[in-house]
């Protein structure tokens, strides 16, 4: 079966080779960042795309540096209307999108997109795009689409679509960046200061003969504050049960108690499981481009980014001569505690990563265009250490184990073709056409390790879990503007998925294999626009998407005392029918949209305990329906009150509501999780001459929950999604050319904020750019 894969993605792959090239503007995943030819200012797209019916909100590299401190390329989405990013701490590797419709842990859900190439890791459950591929220093525009309703998205892109363009030199061009960032945190008690740096050279040229090419490097030591906590439940009474058998018991103080987010007494014994990460991240990619004739283009790009962690932990707990207790049986107050040995073990990692893509397209000003894009990350090493022991006696060594992925993998491949009319053609002038073929597949290979010295060696395998998965589609969109003022825009997208060699192995049981499965999908769109007046536009959007289960859900489980407990195997597709009402007023220095949006997802893919089976248990499932229902608000305005103060701000409601779930009839009506109530961010920026400018920004996000029950019933603590209320203020200073020095402050007012894992705390940042 794995050689049948291979051969018709073989043959695709020939098939596209072979196509006469005779057109432009397409890029990996059927993306064509050129056809947006509308000018967006600020967060309001105006007018509307040529041949995008989706909402789309854009800001461009001018804008990130005069509005926000940008330590991370994910930062430049902070304030895009209806968006989250749980970002933990800087270089956080886990960074998660989360939507209108979707959560920061549905992190298929969102597609990202670096110049057409995929950044999205769709091979875990809480994999990240890998954000790592580009710096700040690298970024031209950022776009952010909403909903499935373009036939040239795959079904990743039934939360929202994110694509990041980066900067072609002009001319020969250098830059060089340092960025400072220092994080004041603190919480049970606990109080530290974590500094982070960052430093990035670019250089890039445009020849004579019009090759170009551009070379970037970026390094980043970075240190997180904690991100988990040991901690014990009380009973329902308040009390906490003492541990069974006689043990030496060392009396302690430093225990912290709270209240779970269920509402239960708490005990916290400290930051714990490497909680602290200490992260040195360094990228170096080459990109380039030529010009094969006038109209012929091959571009290309070759990225490296290697990871070399090291985590820590912070027990609270100190004996009666004040030394720190990592482990043991413990006494505080009356109650009795065991910590486990490996409740304050460290861990580390070492990442190889690399991705390369290459872009062949033709560039006609009208007619037919074609591209041709292919690209593939690679897991050269990826290896997680983790000890058996707490910190003190881990530094030595000791047992432990390794998580090892090496040889996991995605490829992609895009053959797209386009059609610009032309007066008095085939369909009078009136239809633009997008049509093409997609490719990808992905591979995961992990396996699990028993040490006798957890910082060194490996051993075999005393865990395993792969599988394959891959993907092949065809589609066609046609915008048709059938009367001066009216464009419909209809779109069909057929999708072919195969998942195969699925295994799963925890010794001493016996390897589980999993039969190959094959489904197909139909995702119809229809958009419907009408420009009432020159400056008044209103679109309806109906769209389907189908998102396919990724490896990991289909296939990765875990032990229950003699029985392997594995993900379902045979998960739907999530189906998504979304529909959208959209009014645009453009002004002449305002715009303002307004959206009405609702998204059904039958099949939502997600862990929860399956109560019709004992005893119970929890995987990944199929979630029946859930419906989110929306409106959103988004604008800006420039020369607001005073001249150059420029304001820009969006406003969402959401309602998530479970409407049907077999397997956990408790979580009917209640609220998905990880989408709030309310989203909202308001930015003003003030230009005070061509030296200075001051812009600060104002972040809210509302109630939220993690869990389906909404049991999570106090958000402000450890493990619970808390309401967002946080300030940004930036001043930038430009006293000569090229030249421009920065200085802001992140979360003023220091709120604890939480998404299970606390957030940062109140961060200094200073940059230092020179560009040439």
């Amino acid at each position: 079966m794995k050689q049948i894969t291979f051969n018709k993605l073989s043959i695709m792959y020939a098939l596209c080779g072979v196509s006469g090239l005779i057109s432009s503007s397409a890029l990996a995943q059927g993306v064509a960042t050129e056809q947006m030819q509308s000018v967006t200012i600020g967060a309001v797209r105006a007018p509307l795309a040529a041949h995008l019916p989706n909402t789309l909100a854009t800001l461009s590299d001018e804008e990130l540096r005069a509005q926000q401190n940008i330590f991370n390329p994910e930062d430049a989405l902070r304030t895009m209307p209806n968006t989250g990013i749980r970002k933990r701490y800087s270089g956080d590797r886990n960074a998660l999108i989360s939507g209108r419709s979707f959560g920061s842990t549905q992190a298929a859900r969102a597609l990202v997109l670096m110049d057409g190439y995929l950044l999205s890791n769709f091979l875990g459950r809480f994999d990240a795009p890998r954000w790592n591929m580009l710096a700040p220093e690298d970024l031209e525009r950022v776009d952010m689409l909403y909903g499935p309703y373009s036939a040239i998205f795959p079904g990743n892109a039934i939360g929202s679509t994110v694509i990041m363009t980066t900067r072609k030199p002009g001319k020969l061009e250098a830059s060089a960046r340092i960025a400072v960032q220092s994080e004041d945190y603190r919480d049970y008690g606990h109080s530290e200061t974590f500094t982070n740096t960052q430093t990035t050279f670019r250089l890039g040229d445009k020849l004579a003969s019009g090759l170009w090419y551009r070379l970037l490097v970026n390094r980043q030591d970075s240190t997180g504050h904690p991100m988990q906590y040991y901690a014990l439940n009380a009973a329902a009474d308040g009390s906490f049960s003492k541990p069974a058998g006689i043990k030496p018991v060392t009396a302690v103080s430093g225990i912290q108690y709270d209240l779970a987010p269920t509402g239960q007494r708490r005990a916290v014994f400290g930051a714990n499981s490497g909680a602290i990460d200490h992260t040195v991240q360094t990228t170096a990619k080459l990109s380039w481009g030529a010009d094969l004739s006038p109209a012929l283009t091959l571009d290309g790009m070759l990225a490296w980014w290697y990871n070399d962690s090291a985590s820590q932990n912070r027990s609270f707990l100190k004996d009666a001569q004040g030394n720190s207790v990592w482990s043991g049986r413990v006494s505080q107050n009356g109650n009795v505690f065991d910590v486990p040995a490996n409740a304050f073990a460290p861990s580390n990692r070492q990442e190889n990563n690399l991705q390369a893509g290459l872009t062949l397209k033709t560039r006609y000003r009208e007619g037919w265009n074609q591209s041709l894009v292919a690209s593939q990350y690679q897991l050269l090493k990826d290896v997680q250490r983790t000890a058996a022991q707490a910190d003190p006696l881990a530094a030595n060594g000791g047992n432990g184990s390794a998580t090892v992925r090496d040889g996991t993998r995605f490829r992609t491949m895009e053959y797209q073709a386009t059609y610009t009319p032309v007066a008095n053609d085939w369909g009078r002038g009136q239809h633009a056409l997008s049509l093409g073929l997609h490719a990808n597949d992905y591979h995961l290979q992990q396996n699990t390790q028993n040490l006798s010295d957890w910082r060194i060696g490996q051993s075999q395998p005393v865990q395993s879990v792969g599988g394959d998965t891959r993907l092949l589609a065809l589609y066609l969109q046609d915008a048709w503007r059938f009367a001066p003022d009216w464009k419909a825009t209809a779109g069909l997208r057929y999708e072919d998925w195969q998942a195969s060699h699925g295994r799963q192995e925890i010794k001493p049981l016996p390897a589980v294999s999993y039969a190959d499965r094959h489904l197909q999908a139909w995702s119809p769109k229809f958009s419907l626009s009408w420009e009432a007046t020159d400056d008044l536009s209103l679109r309806a959007s109906l769209g389907r998407g189908t998102r396919f289960a990724t490896v990991a859900e289909l296939f990765q489980g875990s032990q229950s005392g003699n029985t392997l407990v594995v993900n379902d195997p045979y998960l739907r597709p999530e189906r998504s029918d979304a529909a959208e009402l959209v009014l645009e007023k453009r002004l002449h220095q305002a715009n303002l949209r307004l959206s009405l949006y609702q998204d059904k997802v039958r099949d939502s893919i997600w862990s929860q305990t399956n109560v019709l089976v004992f005893p119970n248990i929890t995987n990944v499932q199929n979630v029946g329906l859930v419906r989110t229902r929306g409106i959103e608000l988004a604008g800006d305005v420039r020369d607001w009150l005073i001249p150059r103060l420029d304001l820009n701000a969006n406003l969402a409601w959401n309602q998530s509501r479970i409407l049907e779930n077999e397997r956990f009839p408790a979580s009917v009506g209640k609220n998905w999780v990880r989408i709030p109530d309310w989203r909202a961010n308001i930015t003003l920026a003030y230009q005070w001459n061509a030296q200075w400018n001051l812009a600060g920004s104002y972040r809210y996000s509302g109630r939220q929950y993690n869990e389906l029950s909404n049991s999570d019933i106090i958000p402000d603590t450890y493990g619970g999604s808390s309401r967002i209320r946080q300030l940004d203020l930036r001043l930038r200073f430009r006293p000569a050319k090229g030249v421009e020095l920065a200085a802001g402050i992140d979360n003023v007012g220091n709120q604890l904020a939480y998404q299970y894992h606390p957030l940062p705390g109140r961060s200094l940042f200073a940059e230092m750019r020179y560009n040439y």
